[in-house]
């Protein structure tokens, strides 16, 4: 007999002390600091400084007492496409639901450009799935696959999972 999968529990409420904001040029240098951070354990995509300030204005960041904890960017792949990139939060603000807070800020900025569908790349497939994604077959992105994927090193041997959420 199958055992019946376990219910996703809802992401939680973020801290209060956390605010989002859109990214500005004072915050390349904390961003390029945390990305480079998860893009040595191998697990997110480096981004050089100069990338990073031509690319701020696809930036949010999370921030306590003036100090930026958590970023994410939004990538658009096509009229109906974007993708959450650049994800990351400090080790000590993770699961207070400050993660949350900035894919629920990039999800708003999709719905204002009025596009559909969010997709992501990712390991954290269980905080994706409690913000509303699910997993789907990566094949379906070939906007990704010829933007950035031609260019990775884990090109032939992706281990990432594709989750996609479909906004109303």
């Amino acid at each position: 007999m199958l055992a019946k999968p376990k219910p996703i529990p809802a992401a939680p409420e973020p801290t209060s002390a956390a605010i989002c904001r859109s990214a500005t040029l004072e915050d390349v240098e904390p961003l390029y600091l945390m990305i480079e951070e998860y893009a040595q354990r191998g697990i997110m995509l480096p981004r050089s400084r100069k990338v990073l300030e031509r690319q701020i204005d696809q930036f949010v960041v999370a921030e306590i007492d003036g100090r930026v904890v958590g970023c994410g960017s939004l990538c658009r792949l096509g009229n109906d496409l974007v993708e959450v990139r650049s994800l990351g939060l400090r080790d000590e603000c993770k699961g207070q639901g400050i993660g949350s807070m900035i894919v629920e800020e990039l999800t708003k900025e999709a719905r204002r450009q009025k596009i559909p569908k969010i997709m992501a790349l990712t390991y954290a497939v269980n905080f994706f799935l409690k913000n509303g994604f699910h997993v789907v077959n990566k094949e379906i992105f070939p906007e990704k696959v010829w933007t950035d994927c031609v260019n990775c090193s884990k090109q032939d041997a992706c281990d990432e999972i594709a989750v996609l959420k479909m906004l109303d």
